[in-house]
């Protein structure tokens, strides 16, 4: 579409300053159809909830987890020079950033009509990067949209209550008209793929939970330094670290756009994940439906994937852990992945990029699989100390009932862009 024939909210949201959006970020809860039962914010909104339309909730998901283009991987790595740095699992770049370039998270969302599923995780490029290295909004939704995957009919089914929501949270969370959305880690995978990028490094792990060595490792020390050994806990933590400041970092730049389209929400972490998952044990929350495993050694449940959709790099989804070694360097060097020679790219000689890495050899996946699956059979699953899918924090979406922050506010508790927000966007109501 032409500049002209961009509706106006949206050539409004092209045009909006990044430092309004960054200083005007507000968690802003009330929308329309909202209702406050009691204390000083009692208050019943007159509106009915009004759903999020189709260009209103793909440009925020656009905004959540869009694919940008290839990114520009990690140019050189001292331990490894002159080959390239082959961290990255991922050829393409998201609205994100995700440690070394790994990127092992998807989205999901839900809303009235059903929960959704929305893969950028391996897509090539979507849309053509013009030469000043922006987009054309009309491909980047459309081709955005195509990624689209629904997966059950209705709202995903988490009660409105405690332990399942927070007690802050009941009544604003999920509700009728609003877009939740959902980003889910496989951190199973970042785990597995943090043993590459360390043996790469040369180190390797010793098993400081249960205080012994991993067996076997002495056979790779012209791989890695078997003689002073990182402690598992640390990878594992580790993981957990890099892969939560994923998933946040792709609700902060939703919710930069809600300021920028005048839509209310938040992000937060007020929900079980296990709920959220459908690894509560209760048959009556079936949350996203993750099959999920219990052991008397678990304090908790641990999902391992959704069968068909997002399967976590363990078992039961591969054979053991050395499958799943496979899988990942098929991911990585395989086709459509960033270090294969026909995987596109920016550079004036893309196939000479992409073949300068070093593939992971026999011998390197040998030594990072016999970590890996040392982590399993000592802990009954993998990760050992973490959970294999993680989920943490949310964004949700929805129309701002703005009487009720006239009500209760002075001026300015929202932006120009919440007050002309139906007139830009919903003209027709």
């Amino acid at each position: 579409m032409s500049r002209e024939n961009i509706p106006p909210g949206l050539r409004e949201t092209l045009d909006f300053k990044f430092v309004d959006a960054l200083f005007g970020r507000r968690s802003r809860r009330f929308f329309q159809g909202a209702s406050v039962p009691d204390g000083y914010f009692k208050y019943t909104s007159k509106h009915d909830p009004l759903p999020l339309n189709e260009l209103e909730q793909m440009t925020v998901l656009a905004a959540v987890a869009g694919n940008t283009g290839w990114h520009n991987l990690i140019m050189r790595g001292e331990r490894y020079a002159p080959d390239l740095s082959n961290y990255a699992c991922s050829a393409g770049g998201r609205t994100f950033p995700s440690a070394a370039g790994f990127h092992t998270s998807e989205l999901f969302f839900t809303d009235d009509s059903g929960v959704y599923f929305f893969a950028t995780r391996d897509a090539p490029e979507l849309a053509g990067r013009l030469e000043e290295g922006t987009f054309d909004s009309e491909e980047l939704l459309e081709t955005h949209r195509a990624r689209v995957r629904k997966i059950a009919d209705g709202r995903l089914k988490v009660p409105h209550e405690v332990p399942h929501i927070e007690a802050h949270n009941t009544w604003a969370v999920n509700q009728p008209g609003t877009t939740l959305i959902i980003p889910v880690g496989d951190l199973a995978q970042h785990v597995l793929a943090g043993l590459c990028y360390y043996t790469q490094n040369g180190v390797c792990f010793y098993d400081d939970v249960h205080g012994e060595e991993i067996k076997g490792l002495e056979q790779f020390k012209g791989l890695v330094d078997v003689e002073n050994p990182y402690p598992l806990s640390f990878l594992e933590m580790w993981s957990l670290s890099e892969l939560t400041a994923e998933l946040s970092t792709a609700c902060y730049a939703g919710m930069l756009m809600l300021q920028a389209m005048g839509l209310g929400g938040w992000m937060f972490n007020g929900m079980d994940p296990f709920s959220v998952l459908g690894a509560s044990g209760n048959p009556e929350v079936p949350g996203l439906g993750f099959r999920y495993d219990t052991d008397e050694c678990w304090p908790l449940p641990n999902p391992t994937g959704l069968p068909g959709i997002f399967e976590g790099y363990t078992p039961p989804h591969y054979r053991d852990m050395r499958h799943a070694v496979d899988a990942l360097t098929e991911r990585k060097f395989g086709p459509g992945g960033p270090f294969h020679p026909e995987t596109p790219g920016y550079y004036k000689d893309t196939k000479a990029v992409r073949s300068s890495a070093k593939p992971h050899d026999e011998e390197f996946r040998e030594c990072v699989a016999l970590q890996a699956q040392h982590i399993y059979d000592r802990f009954g699953k993998f990760p050992g100390t973490v959970p294999s899918i993680f989920v943490m924090p949310y964004l949700q979406a929805h129309h701002l009932d703005l009487e009720f922050y006239d009500h209760f506010y002075e001026k300015g508790a929202y932006m120009e862009t919440h007050a002309r927000h139906m007139e830009r966007w919903h003209p027709e109501m």
